[in-house]
């Protein structure tokens, strides 16, 4: 079988329970350190799909030099059917580009937030059950949805949290995320809110996601394996 190509973007943001979900499914995986320097995979035909992950950086950065080779490679993907998963900034960059548009959120959304089942057709196909999830969340962007996707997941205080299009899967939340990342990431908190007074409801404090991290990561968890079974599911194994 090929393997999937795994795009990091930021030293802090690894695969994690994703590559963990391919382990157990016994799915090879390349990574690709973009952060430190590594090119871009040049033909999307190598692999069974593609795999964007998270970072601080803008989906609308025209300065970073890996940005115009990622958006080549989603639209390559997308034209060989090859199905690619986005992972918030991973999701943002799908977005923009397949027609969307990335733009400022109106709130940051830091910590735990729930994330709600949309009424379509393809939520059944995708989620398989019915109700709000608990997520992750670290972002201050947002993504439309580009022509011809469907939203299957939104939340309180940004619409779009997940949208499919054919096999591909956008995603504005961190199913990947792992204890130890959470911990990583809460130690640039501050740096990132700026004050910790008078929180708006969208950002939680870092001793509140360190509460709710035991009952909503296994919560989180259990979701992401429908999604990811779904995604896994549509990988282009032929030649």
């Amino acid at each position: 079988m090929k393997p999937i190509a795994i795009l990091q973007f930021w030293h802090k943001d690894g695969a994690g329970n994703f590559a963990t979900f391919l382990d157990t499914n016994r799915r090879s995986y390349q990574r690709y350190a973009l952060f430190d320097g590594e090119a871009v995979p040049a033909d999307v035909r190598a692999f069974a799909g593609i795999c964007l992950l998270g970072g601080p950086q803008s989906a609308n950065d025209d300065h970073l030099p890996w940005l115009q080779p990622v958006l080549d490679l989603i639209r390559q993907a997308v034209a060989h059917e090859v199905p690619v998963i986005g992972h918030c900034l991973g999701g943002q960059l799908m977005a923009r580009a397949l027609g969307g548009e990335v733009t400022k959120n109106p709130v940051k959304e830091i910590g735990w937030q729930e994330v709600a089942y949309c009424e379509a057709p393809l939520s059944d196909t995708w989620i398989g059950a019915r109700g709000r999830f608990p997520v992750f969340q670290w972002h201050g962007e947002r993504f439309s949805l580009p022509p011809g996707a469907t939203r299957i997941l939104t939340g309180d205080w940004c619409e779009n949290q997940a949208f499919v299009l054919g096999p591909h899967l956008g995603l504005q939340f961190h199913p990947e995320i792992t204890p130890a990342m959470i911990v990583q990431w809460s130690e640039k908190w501050l740096q990132e809110v700026g004050s910790s007074e008078n929180l708006p409801a969208s950002i939680q404090a870092p001793a509140d996601i360190e509460r709710d991290t035991v009952y909503a990561l296994p919560a989180m968890r259990a979701l992401a394996t429908r999604l990811y079974g779904r995604w896994l599911g549509g990988l282009k194994d032929q030649a």
